[in-house]
């Protein structure tokens, strides 16, 4: 198959984002397919766009990457951007893209990946001017998770968001939603259950490892000899880190100075998050600029337990990369969010669920790990299973592939054989 994927945040492990089509692609080349993968080529510093031009091509691991003129590649930057501003920058994206793709070869299928939902018009757009089928990923419920964590309460706006969901699912040959919850979601607006599936995010089991050592990473942190947890990721708004630092205060009054939580990224809260910091005069919180994600796994193997946190601990249906990655490494994982994954890290004893109104929830489930060195282990043993388990980025890298080829091969039969029809 000729695969033309389209995703605005594509990055390879040498990116500062997630790497999940950059996994899945480099998969499905080496099974023998093609893949082209547009991109926004604009505030990338792997594929950039050259000046003066719409496009450029790249090639990665048999990838070929077309970086387009046209949006934002760093979704840390959007966090910093107020709302109208990028959606005008979504819309950008999607627009040049359809044109960009136009002058490609033709593929066999379009799977274009979400967010922003706006890509999924440049899916429509191409797979029509092709004549070949749509496969549309859902990588976050809009408008839904956005009001959910109070980015966005514009009654039209939702109203706008709505509207496009609807039209791009109608519009898709088939749905991948990355939880049971999105899933669901895309049932309620109308969608037949034959027509979703579900591939969730999937754990990086190569470069996130329990054995990795992350005593350099420590020593430069400045963590020393103290129990650290990390959060490491976006630090916009919906990520809701004041929890975080709220936390800290509460260990600090405690006199739990053997405990240090480190904020690792970047993103449009960042300046507050380290101003609160101060004004509280915390000497127990360490920010870390945002780097590679290949520098990020020895960060996370520096580290004893990994932050899952959202505004509010709202977003149940959410499916982060870096939950993912953090039971890769072997890390217990505490998350303030409830839903399917909150649910999943307590029967599978790798970690807690701490309650998203109340930071001194955190603050106590990192006292009790940090004072009990066995349980800590046991959670990161259990949670590096699970990964091995059921989040092989290999096995649901073939599950999607096994559907793609499906969708192609209903689309070849003929009239009615549409996948889901």
């Amino acid at each position: 198959m000729h695969i033309l994927y389209i995703h605005q945040y594509f990055a390879s492990r040498k990116g500062r984002t997630g790497t999940r089509s950059y996994e899945f692609g480099c998969h499905l080349v080496g099974k023998g397919h093609r893949v082209t993968m547009i991109t926004s080529g604009l505030a990338n510093a792997e594929f950039p766009a050259p000046q003066g031009r719409r496009y450029g091509l790249h090639e990665i691991d048999g990838i070929r990457v077309v970086s387009i003129a046209g949006g934002y590649n760093d979704p840390h930057l959007g966090t910093a951007l107020n709302g109208w501003r990028r959606m005008f920058k979504f819309y950008e994206f999607a627009r040049v893209a359809s044109k960009v793709a136009r002058e490609l070869n033709r593929p066999d299928v379009v799977f274009a990946t979400h967010t922003p939902l706006t890509v999924g018009l440049a899916g429509i757009a191409v797979s029509r001017c092709f004549g070949v089928p749509f496969v549309f990923e859902v990588r976050d419920l809009w408008p839904e998770a956005l009001v959910d964590v109070g980015v966005l309460n514009n009654p039209l706006a939702i109203w706008w968001l709505r509207r496009m969901a609807r039209k791009i699912y109608r519009r898709a040959d088939h749905i991948v939603a990355l939880s049971p919850g999105m899933k669901e979601g895309i049932v309620q607006a109308g969608v037949a259950d034959s027509r979703v599936t579900v591939i969730p995010n999937a754990s990086d089991l190569d470069l996130f490892r329990p054995d990795l050592d992350g005593t350099a990473a420590r020593h430069r942190l400045g963590l020393g000899d103290r129990f650290a947890a990390l959060y490491f990721g976006a630090m916009g708004l919906a990520n809701g880190l004041e929890y975080v630092i709220e936390a800290a205060r509460v260990l600090a009054e405690r006199k739990q100075d053997h405990i240090v939580l480190v904020l690792q990224g970047g993103g449009g809260k960042r300046d507050e998050l380290e101003a609160m910091a101060r004004r509280y005069n915390l000497q127990n919180v360490v920010f870390g600029d945002l780097v590679p994600k290949e520098e990020i796994a020895g960060i996370v193997a520096g580290c004893d337990v990994c932050l899952t946190i959202v505004r509010g601990g709202k977003n149940p249906t959410w499916s982060p990369n870096k939950m993912f990655d953090s039971l890769a490494a072997g890390k217990p994982v505490l998350i303030n969010a409830g839903g399917w994954l909150a649910e999943m890290i307590e029967r599978n004893a790798c970690g807690r669920f701490v309650a998203p109104d109340r930071p001194a929830a955190l603050a106590e489930a990192l006292m009790e790990l940090s004072r009990n060195p066995s349980l800590c282990a046991e959670m990161g043993r259990n949670a590096r299973l699970l990964a091995e388990r059921e989040f092989d980025r290999k096995l649901l890298a073939a599950r999607l592939e096994s559907l793609l080829a499906q969708v192609v091969a209903r689309a070849n039969a003929g009239p009615g054989g549409v996948m889901g029809e």
